[in-house]
């Protein structure tokens, strides 16, 4: 799930909220933030100036890497479409 709200600055900037309580393993939430980090680095340039906070849900723990990076590649096209 992903909350976006237009910020003052001229990027978009990354928050990540990631439960101990929705994903038990440390090793798990790592994974999920430095995947969600990647992510969000190659599009950054793309995406227009807001505030973006991931909330990770108990399935993405599940998930491989390949398909959480094309759930969240599927996010960033979207918000760059509102934006525009």
């Amino acid at each position: 799930m992903v909350i976006a709200a237009a910020n003052g600055n001229d990027h978009a900037r990354l928050g990540l909220a990631l439960a101990k309580r929705r994903i038990r393993r440390a090793v798990d939430r790592s994974r999920v933030k430095r995947v969600v980090r990647e992510s969000f680095r190659h599009v950054r340039a793309d995406l227009p100036a807001t505030d973006i906070v991931v909330l990770a849900r108990s399935r993405t723990a599940t998930m491989d890497n390949a398909t959480l990076t094309a759930q969240l590649a599927r996010i960033w096209r979207r918000l760059a479409r509102t934006a525009d």
